[in-house]
């Protein structure tokens, strides 16, 4: 979780190719008056609409749905969206030296710690993940996250020693802290939890409780990638999603599947990495050599009902590798995708849960 740079929401319709962009903030009252009755009827119908904004300092969000624009605006909607993603970072990141998350990293061993409900909510869920997969999610790898220069600290991108980094692997592991009662400890003085791997999902399925509150049950939400879908859009379709090539730079298609009523997340290591004369070390660190990882999978995509759950298990699995990791969702009949680099391209492997969302 970075920082949050808030930037207001706005409430886009779609129609066809144009854009009509409105400002979230109230309106002046003259400005009913001045609509047209084809305007006053169009925002009286259920419309494609999008509600878009950053969060967690860069990463980009947006929410489509089918809804009526002016009761929304009216419910002032977007706002809602907005405060509710400042709230999840104020307790999760690790980049805000006050919020909840780092006031428990702050903390020394045995000091209690009284966390959020949605703190321990994710907590709980990065505990149980951590067992499920025997490790290979730990969001207690803060430190060495940091040690290898992919966290808050900005540290140099170059290769730690051994020595260091087995003197770091000691702050590392599960076991480390206990939460009970949403009072949070540690046994460790440097143990560090970094939420980066499921806090994501957790603020999608957040936003995606918010819309079905206010009744919109037709709707896509996306923050950075992770999403969750419910119904259908606006012509009656299925909603539709792209998994990505796992290549730098582009935006081309590997795979479209239909997810229905489910969340989507994908982890990679082509994107977020550094290098070091000739060799590419992933953001992605294995907790169990305190290296990142390396092997040949380079993209996993999850569909589960949860994006906090696909958003973990996504990272799990990614560093599990890619035989391991496809025995694993298929033991548990996961719905998991997974895509190889080879010398000729890439290799594709998919679950049978994951097969029959694929799009024809």
């Amino acid at each position: 979780m970075v920082q949050n740079k808030k930037l207001a929401s706005r409430l886009t319709v779609l129609l066809s190719a144009t854009l009509f962009t409105f400002a979230c903030s109230e309106q002046p009252a003259t400005e009913t008056a001045s609509k047209t009755p084809i305007q006053a009827q169009q925002e009286s119908e259920p419309q494609l609409l999008e509600l878009s904004g950053l969060t967690m300092g860069p990463i980009v969000y947006s929410v489509k749905l089918t809804g009526n624009k002016a009761q929304l605006e009216a419910q002032n909607l977007a706002k809602q969206v907005d405060d509710l993603l400042v709230k999840i970072n104020k307790q999760m990141s690790t980049y805000d030296p006050t919020s909840e998350l780092s006031t428990f990293n702050q903390s020394s061993k045995g000091t209690p710690t009284q966390v959020s409900k949605e703190l321990s909510q994710v907590l709980a869920e990065s505990i149980r993940l951590a067992e499920f997969t025997q490790g290979t999610l730990d969001v207690t790898v803060g430190p060495l996250v940091n040690l290898w220069s992919f966290g808050p600290e900005k540290r140099a991108e170059k290769i730690p020693s051994e020595e260091l980094i087995a003197q770091t692997r000691a702050f590392i592991g599960i076991e480390k802290i206990n939460l009970t009662n949403q009072v949070l400890t540690k046994s460790v003085d440097k143990v560090y939890v970094d939420l980066s791997a499921i806090a994501k999902g957790f603020a999608v399925d957040k936003v995606a409780e918010l819309l079905e509150q206010h009744n919109i049950n037709n709707y896509l939400v996306d923050i950075g990638g992770e999403m969750r879908l419910k119904g259908q859009k606006l012509d009656g379709s299925k909603w539709r999603i792209a998994v990505e090539k796992p290549i730098s730079g582009t935006r081309a298609v590997q795979k479209v599947i239909i997810p229905g009523n489910n969340a989507v997340a994908t982890s990679g290591d082509y994107r977020n990495y550094f290098e070091e004369n000739g060799v590419r070390y992933s953001h992605t660190i294995d907790p169990s050599t305190g290296w990142p990882i390396n092997h040949t999978l380079v993209s996993v995509t999850v569909v589960h009902p949860s994006a906090m759950t696909a958003d973990g298990l996504a990272t799990a699995i990614e560093v599990m590798g890619p035989e391991k990791g496809l025995a694993f969702a298929e033991k548990n009949e996961l719905a998991v995708y997974l895509i190889s680099k080879t010398e000729q391209g890439f290799n594709e492997a998919a679950t049978e849960q994951f097969k029959v969302l694929i799009a024809k």
